[in-house]
């Protein structure tokens, strides 16, 4: 019995050592299977420039390209993983090193610009003759230029008017040929309030050249012995720049700037009607009506429309139509009181809203 007990306890442990040892190489066999791929990584990844992506079981999911100059370099000096990305860095820098580490690298020598070389002959301008007209451009250093032919249109004369810049005697002259022609053309549409336009444009481009002109001739009426005539335009100017609604300083300076025109000419019909409508329009019609009496005693008829413009807005249309009508009698060749009149049998309170004409003013011109 012993026996028989014996021999089957070594039966049956010589059967687990067999299958302890199948185990086992089964084992092996799985560990070899397993590193093979990550063995094939390592060695690929080593020879590229850039690191691959692994997931975490280490197989490789995208390998990098491999450079040709990082394939070179790992087949003659490998370089240890430490320094694996200091020197990727270097190879991605734009700049090549003034001595290379290996003399097998290939190295690019960049030729030294040249200079352009210029050909020909040199020509020096030298100026034509000098005449009593200028240059002529058709001899000398123009030859065989066409003669340039200009064609005019629409050609119109100013005549020319020079005023005294001060009250001292042989004062300066000054030329304000341009600047009377523009007060004559916009003063049917800004000379009153509410200034009257036909169109947006227009009205904007008087506005823009009264601040040119204004701004031209502020100078000269700030003179302590500006003359009248001068003073007497810039008068004009501001008063129409405070119809356009130019701001303050307009009205301020339009007043002072006429003032100081009445007191150089007191008898001054235009300065005492000028004074009295800014007033008067201004809503100081007790302190323009004296200016505008004085104005109508002196013969100036544009005084009494503005006579009856206060009368109207003082609610006093019965004497505004009395006088409006006395003055149609006396001028019956001026249109513009028939519509005045007509205005203010209408009920309405501003007798120059009238449509003005057209007016061809532009900045600047």
């Amino acid at each position: 019995m012993k026996t028989t007990k014996k021999s089957m306890l070594s039966s049956s442990v010589s059967t687990k050592s067999s299958k302890l040892v199948t185990m086992t190489a089964l084992a092996a066999a799985c560990t070899m299977l397993l590193s093979a791929p990550v063995n094939a990584a390592e060695t690929n990844a080593a020879a590229t420039s850039v690191p691959s992506a692994v997931d975490s079981s280490k197989r490789v999911i995208r390998l990098a390209q491999p450079k040709a100059d990082s394939t070179a370099q790992s087949s003659t000096q490998p370089a240890p993983q430490t320094n694996a990305p200091v020197a990727a860095t270097q190879q991605s820098a734009p700049t090549q090193s003034l001595f290379p580490m290996s003399s097998g690298q290939p190295q690019t020598v960049t030729p030294a610009p040249t200079k352009p070389v210029y050909t020909g002959s040199t020509h020096v301008y030298e100026p034509g003759p000098m005449t009593t007209s200028g240059i002529d451009l058709r001899s000398g250093q123009l030859a065989n230029i066409p003669t340039p032919k200009v064609q005019l249109s629409d050609v119109s004369f100013l005549k020319t008017v020079l005023i005294p810049q001060q009250t001292t005697a042989n004062s300066d002259k000054l030329d304000v040929s341009l600047l009377d022609d523009f007060i004559q053309e916009a003063s049917p549409n800004a000379r009153h309030y509410p200034p009257n336009f036909p169109n947006r444009t227009q009205r904007y481009n008087v506005r823009e050249k009264i601040k040119v002109l204004a701004e031209w001739i502020e100078p000269y009426a700030l003179s302590p012995n500006a003359s009248y005539d001068v003073l007497l335009r810039a008068a004009k100017l501001n008063g129409m720049g405070r119809n356009l609604d130019l701001g303050s300083d307009y009205t301020i300076r339009g007043g002072k700037y006429v003032d100081r025109a009445i007191k150089l000419q007191p008898d001054s019909g235009e300065a005492n009607f000028l004074y009295g409508m800014m007033l008067s329009e201004g809503g100081g019609f007790k302190e323009g009506q004296k200016y505008l009496d004085k104005a109508v005693s002196l013969g100036y008829t544009e005084a009494e429309q503005s006579l009856a413009q206060s009368d109207v807005l003082s609610d006093r249309r019965d004497s505004a139509l009395e006088r409006l009508r006395r003055l149609e009698s006396e001028n019956p060749n001026n249109a513009m009181i028939g519509q005045q009149i007509k205005i203010v049998e209408e009920g309405k309170f501003y007798i120059w809203d009238i449509p003005a004409p057209d007016i061809n003013v532009k900045p600047g011109a």
